[in-house]
């Protein structure tokens, strides 16, 4: 052994490894690691600083001797991933041809075509393989070479791919992985970065739940996410990666396709990315495996006994890196070998073009198989394949590795040709020009081989497939005890939705189809008593005494448990529901998420997940607990939700509603059940719950298509000669102001108002632009109903009332048949009473009554004088700052 610069005394050395040799042959290699631990404490105890052993030598994980061999044809395999490259560009170029300019995404499939031809050709298992299908998290901006490969199946034809990104009419492919737009194709949403990684974990873990609880046999398939190595930078790719090691899920597998770049530059242009994901990952338990260097690289790998190679593969920065994708050989030579004469020497046989073409590990398919074999047959914990490429392989000058390859979406007619050459595309020059896509006859050994490949691993992928099933819904018992209300005792709505889940998993059919979530706030909402009786999923049970045996509402883990507490995660909550919420379709298994979560953290944190969730046609119900801007009174500005409501007005099979009572809350669940389950409709509800204790009144006869439409009449006013009338909409919490405000009206100022419960101003709006819509097309279509209800009220004053802000219910203004005045909080929240909160915000049952008294006058009905008399009779102070600016 040569004496280096960092190693004072390679003799030396050299007798500690050939020790450690000798161990590793006579005891093996769990002595050895036990022996290396041992002397790790022995270290640490004499204050010797350790190096850190997150991160191995920047090589292949798996050296050559420990390579399978391959099992495919590779020559017929590459004739394959070639045609798909050619339309995966043909695809995106066409679409931006002709003043086009759709979009779309060349260089990040053209990267990691390689990763994903060796999973499909031998390891992504589909519907009909013995263990269920495999899911794939697919990259979303690799898109096109997913739709190329379908082509070549012959599960879409020409026009389909001329359609990419012309989706209006029906017949076009979606941007991107989108379920909603193609349901018999797409299982999972990807695009949104980030989403894709933690989303898979949590799937991962699901799976595990469903067969720990016995919904589904258990089955080895698995879950594989390809995500790109710039995406790592969302706080969700890697935010959840602990859970996966902590459960022990060998059924996932990250993909990360690490060609360096980023959108505008290098991910990692001063560090490495490979090293510091592989640091983040082995640090959390998980198994990591470099494919970084392809077989051209063996015979210098091989022979590097002094690790000078492994040594300046591990000095160059990625910016440098990315450098020696497009400068050519000589420059490799100079700079990469060059830096020392001996590594030098030992390419002195090669050619600057030998040099330069040297393949990545993530360009071999004997790398990334032998990565992938090793990945599935790990036990215990995920793994990670952190692959090297180059971002936009194959496209030569048109931007192979260059910063701006990711925009590139149109190439020229050389640029094509050269494309045409370098991946031997069976077409001539004239033909190149049109850009046509191209695939060989059924009859073609590539046509064969596919198939077969596919047949053999259980049919086609991606692909969903939604299996009938019936679901007993329970009888309407179930609800009757929230229907009759709680003669005078005051509880919350929180607290009648518990009472309702509960019952719904006793169940003797639906029951076991219940998936509870919540992100570490059950005592918050009174559910700690369900701990004990249905117990907290754990895969490997409760291996400790806990803290609170002694009592009944004990924190108690089992194999078996039915609960999903997550901990302080919505995002990892969200991907637990998103994966109860689709088994439906990806597990045949109709389960049914109830995730309940601290309102304001759930639309304001997540909703990006919440839309994920929707795109996946997913069916199940979002719970917002402590909701109202007044109602959490002492939790303050980052704490208090008004407006949780709007957020979920934008997502389109989403309901919202804001239940006042426990009846009207049993009345949307026991339909949306109805919906889901027995129409089979892909809908997301969100109700809103609160923390205020009130009266819980019984349900008056005839109002539940009021309570699902929107709007119905709960008190009307028992004033026998009023002076005059009003009409006051509320819903949630306020609905118990309103009440008060109507007594207030009528002992105090003679005036008579109806009180109405607006369930839902979302959908009254809804249905109203509908009915527009229709009435505009045709001509002849229903007044809305929201509309057709409050025309036949008894006065032109509304006033509505919320604890949410006042774009909520301002929403359905236009179709209301008199002036109209809308009441809300808008502004930042503030810790205080509920009394002092209300007045702030100006909602309580003084400002409800002005309000009315307001909108009296402004029709004439009450005067200057009166209107100021009656302010100063409330104690309503004029110069009172506006809360929405303070």
């Amino acid at each position: 052994m040569n004496r280096s610069p960092s190693d004072p005394d390679t003799l030396e050395t050299r007798d500690w490894l050939d020790s450690l040799d000798d161990l590793l042959q006579r005891r093996g290699p769990e002595r050895t690691r036990e022996l290396l631990a041992r002397l790790q404490i022995h270290a640490q105890k004499s204050r010797v600083e350790l190096p850190v052993t997150s991160r191995t030598p920047y090589v292949n994980t798996i050296p050559l001797a420990r390579q399978p061999a391959y099992p495919g044809d590779r020559a017929i395999e590459r004739r394959i991933k070639s045609l798909i490259r050619w339309n995966a560009m043909a695809m995106v170029v066409r679409a931006n041809s002709g003043g086009g300019g759709l979009g779309g995404h060349i260089s990040s499939f053209a990267s990691a075509a390689t990763l994903y031809e060796v999973a499909f050709n031998h390891f992504f298992r589909g519907p009909d393989h013995d263990c269920g299908g495999d899911l794939v998290f697919f990259q979303g901006h690799s898109a096109p070479g997913i739709y190329a490969r379908a082509f070549l199946e012959g599960r879409f034809d020409a026009t389909q791919l001329e359609n990419f990104r012309r989706e209006v009419d029906g017949h076009g492919l979606s941007s991107y992985p989108h379920p909603w737009l193609m349901p018999e194709f797409w299982s999972l949403p990807t695009v949104s970065m980030g989403l894709g990684p933690i989303m898979a974990i949590y799937q991962a873990r699901f799976m595990r739940y469903l067969s720990d609880r016995g919904l589904t046999p258990y089955r080895d398939a698995k879950v594989w996410a390809f995500l790109g190595d710039g995406e790592t930078d969302e706080p969700e790719t890697l935010g959840a990666i602990s859970l996966a090691a902590r459960e022990k899920l060998d059924n996932l597998i990250f993909v990360v396709n690490c060609n360096l770049q980023r959108l505008d530059g290098p991910v990692r242009g001063n560090g490495s990315i490979v090293q510091e994901l592989e640091a983040n990952f082995r640090g959390s338990g998980w198994n990591v495996i470099k494919v970084l260097w392809g077989g051209d690289w063996d015979f210098l790998l091989e022979n590097d006994h002094d690790g000078k190679l492994a040594q300046r593969m591990g000095e160059v920065c990625d910016g440098e890196y990315q450098k020696y994708a497009v400068e050519g050989g000589a420059y490799i030579r100079k700079h990469f070998f060059g830096a020392d004469p001996e590594l030098a020497a030992r390419v002195a046989h090669l050619s600057d073009e030998q040099l330069w073409k040297m393949r990545l590990g993530g360009h071999d398919p004997d790398k990334v198989y032998a990565a992938y074999k090793a990945a599935i047959d790990t036990r215990d914990r995920p793994t990670v394949v952190l692959a090297r490429t180059i971002k936009g392989y194959g496209l030569g000058e048109a931007g192979e590795g260059k910063n701006i390859t990711h925009q590139q979406k149109k190439l020229n007619e050389e640029e094509m040709l050269l494309f045409r050459d370098r991946f031997q595309i069976p077409l001539d020059d004239d033909t190149v020009r049109s850009m046509p896509f191209h695939r060989p006859a059924p009859e073609s050994r590539e046509a064969s081989y596919l198939l077969e490949r596919r047949r053999a691993l259980g049919g086609f992928m991606p692909q969903r497939r939604v299996h009938p099933y019936q679901l007993e819904l329970p009888p309407q018992s179930t609800y009757q005890e929230l229907f009759a209300g709680t003669q005078g005792r005051e509880v919350s709505t929180t607290m009648a939705f518990v009472r309702l889940l509960g019952k719904l998993m006793k169940d003797p059919e639906l029951g076991r189809f219940i998936v509870p979530i919540i992100p570490d706030e059950a005592r918050t909402f009174g559910m700690e008593a369900m701990f004990r009786q249905f117990g907290i999923y754990s895969h490997v049970g409760q291996r400790y005494e806990p803290v609170d045996a002694d009592q009944i509402a004990y924190y108690r883990e089992a194999v078996d448990g039915q609960i999903l507490e997550e901990g302080i995660t919505e995002a990892g909550s969200l991907s637990s529901f998103a994966a109860a919420a689709s088994a439906y379709a990806l597990h045949r298994v109709p389960t049914i998420p109830f995730f309940i979560f601290y309102s304001m953290f759930g639309f304001q944190r997540v909703a990006d997940l919440i839309w994920a969730a929707s795109d996946m046609r997913s069916r199940g119900f979002l719970l917002g607990a402590t909701a109202g801007r007044s109602t959490l009174n002492g939790e303050g500005l980052q704490h208090q939700d008004g407006h949780s409501l709007l957020f979920a007005s934008v997502v389109p099979n989403l309901l919202s509603y804001d239940p006042a009572f426990a009846f009207e809350l049993a009345v949307i669940i026991r339909e949306g059940l109805r919906r889901m389950h027995e129409n089979s409709e892909d809908l997301i509800y969100y109700l809103t719950l609160y923390n205020e204790n009130a009266a819980q009144l019984p349900m008056p006869e005839g109002v539940e298509d009021g309570i699902l439409r929107g709007l119905y009449l709960l008190k009307p006013s028992e004033l026998s000669a009023p002076r005059t009338r009003v009409e006051l909409l509320t819903a949630g919490s306020m609905v118990n102001t309103g009440l008060r405000a109507q007594a207030l009206l009528a002992e105090r100022f003679g005036v008579a108002a109806d009180l109405w419960s607006a369930p839902s101003f979302t959908e009254l709006r809804r249905e109203a632009l509908s009915c527009e819509r229709a009435a505009l097309l045709s001509g002849d279509a229903p007044k809305p109903y929201v509309q057709r209800v409050l025309e036949g009220a008894r006065s032109q004053v509304f006033v509505a009332c919320t604890d949410w802000i006042k774009a909520i219910p301002d929403g359905i203004a236009r179709w209301i048949p008199g002036e109209y005045v809308v009441l809300g909080t808008d502004g930042f929240g503030r810790s205080d009473t509920r009394e002092a909160l209300r007045d702030f915000f100006e909602i309580d049952e003084r400002w409800m009554t002005l309000a009315a008294l307001g909108g009296l006058h402004r029709r004439g009905l009450y005067s200057a004088a009166e209107l100021d008399a009656a302010r100063k009779d409330l104690g309503i102070a004029t110069e009172k700052r506006d809360p929405s600016r303070t």
